[in-house]
């Protein structure tokens, strides 16, 4: 009676005792998740993919979180329900900038967000001057400087970067989200909340589109990689790692996105690009790795 509960908990701990790993799965499947989302971008629309993506972590999520939805305050409906805003409204510019830039250009004009973020909440300089590398960073590879002003997709630039400053929200109402709900309750009901704000705008993209067999596999495929398999890893790696290791790891996601990128898209980048990219990998290590030292 007792080996199954056993052999779970030597799988557990043995998962546990590889936190870097769990990490670097994480960031990879958030990505490949990404990848494998624009690809669904030309069938259903960025609404009928967010939808989607938003609906199918949810029902996944509540399935196996089993959140508390009575006893809970006014302020904590208000907090959550601004979470889930900020988390739609995220998915929502994200998926809006990789109809127009490649997914590894996108995610590193995104990652400004969390980085000034963290960078303002620390008040050093030598944050602040991280930043600033990161910034230049991104001139390079949103190739201002080479490619005529007239060829600029400016849309799809301020839309990655309306996404980063989405995430910044994320991060400060999650944390809020966190003090609030228990586990991951929070999340699942923001999910659910993301959801049935998204189904008439969905619906008016998307239409019947949605119900299809190949959409629906995707959509499956893109709530795995970008919900339910990172937050899991991530929720178990945290247990045994510091902020300022995860923060280190997290700053290799503009190179995942390159990866995936390249792998799912067929999608590369110039050389002063991939040095653009690296600016910003660099600055985020220098910022997010520090937050374990504060």
């Amino acid at each position: 009676m007792t080996d199954p509960p056993s052999r779970d908990r030597g799988v557990t701990a043995a998962l546990q005792g590889h936190p870097i790993l769990l990490v670097l799965a994480a960031v990879l499947s958030v990505q490949f998740g990404g990848a494998l989302a624009a690809t669904l971008l030309p069938l259903i629309g960025v609404f009928g993919s967010v939808l989607l993506r938003i609906l199918l972590a949810a029902v996944m999520l509540v399935a196996l979180v089993r959140p508390r939805w009575r006893g809970r305050s006014r302020e904590d409906w208000l907090t959550v329900t601004m979470f889930a805003l900020a988390l739609t409204c995220m998915n929502v510019a994200f998926y809006a900038s990789l109809e127009r830039l490649p997914i590894g250009v996108a995610v590193t004009i995104e990652f400004l967000g969390p980085l000034t973020l963290a960078a303002a909440m620390s008040r050093r300089w030598r944050d602040i001057s991280a930043v600033a590398l990161a910034v230049v960073g991104v001139v390079l590879i949103s190739e201002v400087l080479t490619v005529p002003w007239a060829q600029m997709d400016l849309v799809g630039i301020g839309l990655a970067a309306a996404a980063g400053g989405f995430w910044a929200c994320y991060i400060l109402l999650s944390g809020r989200t966190g003090a609030r709900f228990e586990g991951l309750d929070g999340m699942a009901i923001a999910l659910v909340i993301g959801g049935v704000a998204m189904l008439p705008l969905g619906l008016f993209d998307a239409g019947t589109s949605l119900l299809d067999g190949e959409v629906l596999l995707r959509g499956l495929g893109i709530a795995l990689l970008s919900s339910a398999i990172p937050y899991s890893l991530e929720l178990l790696a945290l247990r045994r790692l510091s902020a300022g290791v995860f923060g280190i790891l997290l700053s290799l996601e503009p190179a995942a996105a390159a990866l995936a990128g390249l792998l799912v898209l067929g999608q590369t980048l110039a050389p002063s690009q991939l040095v653009g990219m690296a600016l910003v990998v660099c600055a985020s290590i220098a910022v997010l790795g520090r937050r374990g030292r504060v």
